[in-house]
């Protein structure tokens, strides 16, 4: 096949993605747009006595990330391992979703969300501990496919304090409930909807991009590719105090697109939330514990087998476990600070999150107010990842984990993150971002150049 008959076929197929990409998005958007913004019901049920409670609602967002980093040097072959490669690379991901709630009974409700996404991360999500974006998944495909990524019901049992309202939202049906209450969520929906929130740093498709800064780096949920699971999970809300508790499903390997619909292979998530006033304002501290359980490897025994260490030549049931602690302060009504701490036992291999055994991150937000632009947002944040012991002499010898694998190499250094971003207000229903990330020792390895990554993130809303 000639040059040019190649460079025509790759202009086709990118142009046919495109179209089936334009497509998928009409079959969610034109809905709405012929209906009216926000889909919503607020007809009462019976015995409800506010005209502000919605039967259902229908939501819908769209979020294109590009990311692109300069030529850097690397010693690492990404043909042939999970690492970076050092030529200069541009990726993006779209995503849309459509969010559909529907109140089943008094205080229970349906919520489905249905998802079209198409792209790729830098690298095909490989090559860094603390992954640059959260708008990239571990399965990337070069066309548009569909997902149920959540679906689930909430039961909410008020027991007493103050009364609430709940504004309509996307899986948030508008209502009315009090402040003491227990929440009982049974379904698919994602760990991170319900544990390690922070108000300044939880969302990549409004605040910070890197997953060890929108989340816990050592923090191993349970997740498929896309970070979804089975199961169940209660949040107890009782005055400054929320206590919450789930029990879900592992992938069936790690990093996998099935979770074990068994339960043979399992995770428990606990986690402890105090709110409290200093100074007049707002903070929160929460305490969070998980164990996973199921046939993973220990990073000794793959070692012991000699030569490049094989996991899977060693899995066997055992458990993992971990902590995280999670701070976020307000310092005025423009400015809010927030820090993440975990680690786990470090022992056993990645299985659903990334390699990270250790890490610790710190940021601070800062609203547009401050110089005239009220809905304009301004993010700053440094994180530190490292590896167990164990860890650190597996990948040293070769061994390929979740996101990292760059080959036999034998120096070691944490690796080091800074992320800022302003997100910049166009309309209610639409903001642009501009991204730029620091990272030292990629995949912890100090023969690997420094990166800068640079990123624009255009987000939809209605």
């Amino acid at each position: 096949m000639s040059e040019v008959k190649k460079i025509q076929k790759f202009i086709l197929m990118r142009l046919k993605n495109k179209i089936k990409l334009l497509i998928s998005m009409a079959l969610i958007y034109l809905p709405l747009i012929a209906f009216g913004h926000n889909f919503d019901s607020e007809d009462a049920l019976p015995n409800e006595n506010s005209s502000n409670v919605e039967s259902w609602n229908i939501d819908a967002q769209f979020t294109h990330t590009t990311q692109w980093h300069p030529t850097f040097d690397t010693k690492c072959d990404a043909n042939q391992f999970y690492c970076m490669s050092g030529r200069a690379q541009r990726k993006q991901t779209n995503d849309a979703t459509i969010y559909f709630g529907a109140r089943l009974w008094s205080d229970a409700e349906l919520y489905i969300n249905t998802e079209v996404d198409e792209g790729f991360g830098l690298g095909d999500t490989h090559g860094i501990a603390g992954f640059s974006s959260g708008e990239s998944y571990k399965l990337g495909k070069p066309y548009p496919y569909i997902r149920t990524q959540r679906f689930f019901i909430r039961q909410t049992i008020n027991l007493g304090g103050e009364d609430q309202h709940l504004d309509s939202l996307a899986n948030q049906l508008a209502g009315n409930r009090q402040s003491d209450n227990l929440i009982l969520t049974v379904g698919k929906f994602s760990l991170v909807d319900i544990f390690d929130s922070n108000t300044y740093s939880h969302d990549p498709r409004n605040d910070f991009l890197n997953w060890s800064i929108v989340d816990a780096g050592a923090f191993d949920y349970a997740g498929d590719a896309w970070g979804y699971v089975y199961g169940v999970a209660g949040e107890l809300n009782k005055g400054e105090w929320s206590f919450r508790g789930a029990l879900v499903n592992l992938s069936t390997e790690p990093g996998a697109v099935h979770t074990d619909m068994t339960f043979n292979q399992w995770s428990t998530v606990g986690e402890v939330e105090k709110r409290y006033v200093y100074e007049g304002h707002e903070g929160k501290i929460k305490v969070l514990g998980f164990l996973n359980h199921g046939r993973m490897a220990d990073y000794r025994d793959a070692l012991a087998l000699g030569g490049v260490p094989d996991l899977s030549l060693v899995r066997h049931e055992t458990s993992k476990i971990g902590i995280a602690i999670n701070l976020e302060q307000s310092i005025s009504s423009n400015v809010g600070l927030f820090a993440r701490f975990s680690v786990n036992d470090g022992k056993k291999e990645t299985w659903d999150f990334t390699d990270i055994n250790k890490s610790f991150s710190v940021g601070a937000s800062f609203k547009g107010e401050i110089w005239g632009r009220t809905l304009d947002k301004v993010g700053l944040a440094l994180a530190n990842n490292d590896l167990s012991d164990a860890a650190k002499d597996f990948f040293e010898k070769g061994g390929m984990g979740v996101l990292i694998g760059e080959g036999p190499h034998l120096r070691y250094s944490s690796e080091r993150i800074m992320e800022a971003y302003y997100s910049i207000h166009m309309k209610d229903w639409c903001n642009v971002t501009v991204d730029y990330q620091y990272i030292q020792n990629p995949a912890y390895n100090p023969q690997n150049q420094d990166i800068s990554i640079f990123g624009v993130r255009v987000h939809f809303a209605i």
